[in-house]
């Protein structure tokens, strides 16, 4: 139902043999469907599926690839290509040499789901090629990844605080003000490292990548690997003591106060 909302075709392979991933099962088909649809452009998630099944592809194929890009252009001739290197110090362009076909693995939460043709977009069946039945390797488990507290990445509110705390006695108070915005309270490595709070609500190159739509930073000075955590979000709200700190370069607004007497005024705001 999902790829119904956002894609205006969706091809569908059915097949006990693929009900679980399995690059030797899977590569055939995506490379059978490439070859009968021909597309300029073939993206995946850059997740484990993702780093696994683009390279076999692109190397089946021949094809140009580039691995955790950011955001992907077309033009005439070639394709240009937007990633983060050097730990997120730097966003370097690629222009790609012209090619019939690329393959890209895409981050995650980069770019928001475009509106296709509605919810009643074709499904178009598909039918599988001859795929192998005696397989290298086989599935023995699927275990599903537990998260120890929350999960961050999926919060449309977060709410982070950094080493401007002070101490874990003033948490409450953040979690308080969190609660009465419906948000979810997430941290840079230092409050982690402390112990603080737990390693599921960092945020940084060391974390999580998140992209809510609202973050607000609290007492955060904005190393490069926390803000290559969070700078795709839709609104920064930054509050420091230090008027020179890094994060105001990326924030959106930013206030240079004391982050416990805007607490109460950040809060009446959000009630209005």
């Amino acid at each position: 139902a999902a790829l119904r909302e956002s894609a205006n075709e969706v091809l569908l392979v059915e097949d006990k043999s693929l009900a679980e991933y399995d690059s030797e099962t899977w590569l055939p088909v995506l490379d059978a469907m490439l070859d009968e649809r021909g597309p300029v452009v073939t993206l995946m998630g850059h997740s484990a599926i993702g780093m696994d099944l683009a390279p076999a592809l692109a190397t089946r194929r021949a094809a140009p690839l580039v691995t955790d890009a950011l955001d992907v252009a077309m033009d005439s001739s070639c394709m240009t290509v937007r990633r983060r290197i050097y730990g997120g110090k730097i966003d370097s362009e690629l222009r790609m040499k012209p090619a019939p076909g690329y393959i890209v693995t895409l981050r995650g939460g980069q770019q928001p789901a475009e509106p296709g043709a509605g919810e009643r977009s074709p499904v178009t069946p598909v039918e599988a090629p001859p795929i192998p039945e005696r397989r290298r390797a086989r599935l023995l488990d699927h275990v599903e990844a537990e998260f120890e507290d929350v999960d961050i990445a999926a919060a449309p509110i977060l709410v982070a605080v950094g080493r401007g705390i002070g101490s874990p006695e003033y948490l409450p108070r953040v979690q308080a003000f969190a609660d009465a915005i419906g948000a979810t309270v997430a941290c840079s490595r230092p409050v982690a490292d402390k112990g603080w709070l737990a390693k599921s609500r960092q945020v940084g190159t060391s974390g999580q990548e998140v992209r809510p739509r609202l973050y607000i930073a609290l007492g955060i000075s904005g190393a490069y690997q926390h803000v290559a955590g969070m700078r795709s979000s839709g609104t920064i709200i930054a509050v420091n003591s230090d008027p020179r700190a890094p994060i105001f370069d990326v924030a959106h607004y930013g206030v240079v106060a004391d982050m416990f007497d805007i607490l109460p005024l950040l809060q009446q705001r959000f009630e209005r």
